[in-house]
């Protein structure tokens, strides 16, 4: 059985996606699966992933789904899988020619089923880390420490125990597509820690059209995922009041665009929100506003 699970959420990237199979291929390491998670593609995705599987130069696993957004993909993809390791390589994004190498090597090195996995290093295409490198005085850390307490900032790409990512699988809201990816990876910050390897395993490009530019729209568009995002993050044991109070303005905000006029009653640190609202009101009509004037 192989070791590692590449797996590549995808909505109408035919046009980007194949320097992401070309990276692939050039892997030193084929110690991999390849799982697309097609979420309901219009464009020649499909028939673009069949050739791939027919030039047999890797093992590629294919799953087509109705749309649901980044998180029903993850859901679909965490459910496929059967590999010890995962990590998810967007599809505008690519591996320099050793990163399964170095995941693999480094696991039978030093994994062990205390930790959920390794963080490492993403980097922009002149190999640029992203944000700051991780620290070198620790080995390991939580991801949420790892941003709140030693101050590492940036992308990070992440390698998980597939057996953890299995559990908790993402709410699906009826016409939404967005919840934050971080919900899962907070839940398993709570029984463990996770490796630091400091080095470059994915190279990012952030495409106009990609998730990560288009927040606000998602915000906008998904108000009952971030409201339910909001709320969990508030509930984390390990964050400080400051955090958890910037979660309850998300939260009230979020709350009064689907019109939850129950969001008090039903918050996890009601205080907190009590005193967030007049912040959560601003940021709704903030957003309302943006949304008008677009």
């Amino acid at each position: 059985m192989k070791m590692l699970t590449v797996f590549t959420p995808t909505f109408n990237r035919a046009y980007c996606l194949d320097k992401c199979y070309q990276s692939l291929v050039r892997q030193t390491s084929k110690d991999f699966i390849w799982l697309i998670i097609d979420d309901g593609s219009t464009d020649n995705t499909r028939e673009l992933v069949n050739h791939w599987i027919k030039e047999n130069k890797i093992e590629i696993h294919y799953h087509l789904q109705d749309n649901q957004g980044m998180h029903g993909a993850h859901n679909a993809a965490y459910e496929k899988m059967n590999t010890e390791l995962n990590v998810c390589i967007d599809s505008d994004d690519y591996m320099p020619e050793d990163a399964v190498e170095k995941i693999v090597s480094f696991w039978k090195r030093y994994g062990n089923e205390h930790v959920s996995g390794i963080i490492a290093l993403d980097a922009f295409g002149d190999n640029k880390v992203i944000g700051t490198k991780l620290p070198e005085q620790i080995e390991q850390s939580t991801l949420f420490d790892l941003y709140y307490k030693h101050g590492v900032t940036g992308d990070k790409k992440l390698v998980y125990r597939t057996e953890l990512t299995k559990a908790n699988p993402y709410p699906i809201f009826e016409n939404e597509k967005y919840v934050g990816l971080a919900y899962k990876y907070y839940l398993l910050d709570k029984k463990y820690k996770m490796l630091l390897m400091n080095e470059v395993i994915c190279h990012v490009e952030y495409l106009p059209d990609g998730s990560s530019l288009n927040m606000f729209n998602q915000y906008r568009k998904n108000p009952k995922g971030f409201a339910f995002y909001r709320k969990e993050l508030m509930k984390l044991p390990f964050a400080s009041k400051s955090f958890k109070f910037r979660q309850a303005i998300h939260y009230v905000s979020s709350s009064l665009m689907i019109k939850d006029w129950k969001f008090l009653s039903d918050s996890p640190k009601k205080l907190l929100t009590f005193l967030a609202i007049p912040f959560g009101v601003l940021l709704f009509l903030y957003i309302s506003n943006s949304s008008r004037n677009a």
